[in-house]
């Protein structure tokens, strides 16, 4: 999170936090667990009130920011969103908003729509490895006259049970395309996929030769390589932000038990080798918090290095974020490994984001690839 945020981002966050700790108190969280869709409606038109969904839209939307850069003010909700390991559509519906942002003209209805909270959106972009057991066919758009035709299968993909618009990415012959299909359209299956996050909600997403208008395009057919790397960057550093809030909650219930649980007439915290651990502990998430932020304000600046160190964030946090709540637990001793015990709230939250958007290896190998293709180019 933002080391020295301004007062109104200050008021932006403090409020968001006040929220959730009112609306989705732990307990409501273990309840939402048996709710097909992880979150009320209401809650979420709330939340949009309150700004979640605006700020990665235009002004002429309905949307605006509350510091320079609408990103970074977003990953202040996304933080405590961590902190509170809250529910909703956050990370994929702004995903779509500021992609339709660009497209506003011939998406503004939809785009209204997600900026005021009446609808939500998931972005469609993920796709089983090959070779994988749950292996299927890859998204294919098709152009054909006045229509556009989707075949293939997207999973997994977040939020797309309660979503009621899929921005759907697939090959138009070398290029890629982008397609706006609502969820409701015939031809579309929505299959539902456990989760390991218990008030997140994933699925296989099947489109069987699902035929729109051509308008349905968001952007140029077979052009829209750069909006995708642009969604990423935006879902990986929401991501991040998100980690870090889980994080930070795992960490400070972690150093409270250590010094309210006494052993042998001492507080667990007065004992040298967990002094070590939890100064690595603090190493890692004062690291995770810099990098984090340093990828946000990178990609809402559009800097050169911005791929660079999105991927170094995404690769940091996933590795360093699971090394962190594996220490929690074993501090915690029998109690941490327990449904009843919170911590497993946050732990299950960044074990989620660790392959959101891409694995750590998957972006450790992005890097390589940067470094190569600079090295290559000098």
């Amino acid at each position: 999170m933002l080391l020295d945020p301004s007062p109104d981002q200050e008021f932006f966050r403090d409020t968001t936090s006040r929220f959730l700790t009112d609306r989705v108190p732990v307990a409501e969280i273990r309840r939402l667990r048996h709710d097909p869709a992880g979150f009320g409606a209401e809650y979420w038109r709330s939340g949009a009130e309150l700004g979640w969904t605006s700020l990665l839209a235009g002004e002429e939307a309905g949307g605006g920011s509350i510091g320079e850069h609408g990103l970074v003010d977003l990953t202040l909700v996304a933080y405590e969103f961590g902190t509170h390991a809250a529910p909703g559509p956050l990370v994929p519906t702004n995903i779509v908003a500021d992609v339709l942002g660009r497209y506003a003209d011939a998406h503004g209805d939809t785009l209204g729509a997600l900026v005021e909270g009446s609808a939500t959106a998931a972005w469609c972009s993920e796709e089983a490895r090959p070779g994988s057991r749950t292996a299927s066919d890859a998204v294919e758009i098709r152009v054909e006259g006045e229509h556009v035709v989707l075949r293939g299968t997207k999973r997994p993909v977040e939020a797309a049970v309660s979503a009621d618009f899929l921005l759907v990415a697939g090959r138009t012959g070398d290029g890629l395309s982008q397609v706006l299909v609502p969820s409701g359209t015939p031809g579309v299956r929505i299959v539902p996929l456990k989760s390991i996050d218990i008030t997140r909600r994933y699925a296989a997403v099947e489109f069987d030769d699902v035929r729109l208008p051509v308008t349905a395009l968001v952007g140029a057919a077979g052009g829209a390589a750069a909006d995708v790397e642009r969604a990423l960057q935006v879902g990986a550093v929401l991501a991040c932000a998100e980690s870090v809030g889980a994080l930070q909650a795992a960490f400070d219930l972690t150093v409270a038990w250590a010094f309210d649980r006494y052993s042998f007439g001492r507080p667990l915290a007065s004992y040298q080798e967990l002094k070590h651990r939890f100064a690595d502990m603090k190493m890692w998430l004062e690291a995770s918090h810099a990098i984090s932020d340093s990828a946000a304000e990178a990609v809402a600046t559009q800097a050169d290095d911005a791929p660079e160190l999105v991927s170094a964030a995404k690769a940091y946090i996933g590795h360093y974020g699971g090394e962190l709540f594996q220490d929690c637990v074993q501090i915690h001793g029998g109690i941490g490994i327990t449904f009843e015990h919170d911590l497993h709230l946050f732990a299950r939250r960044g074990a989620a984001n660790r392959s959101n958007y891409g694995t750590p290896a998957e972006h450790r190998a992005r890097i390589a690839d940067i470094v190569e293709y600079q090295e290559a180019n000098r």
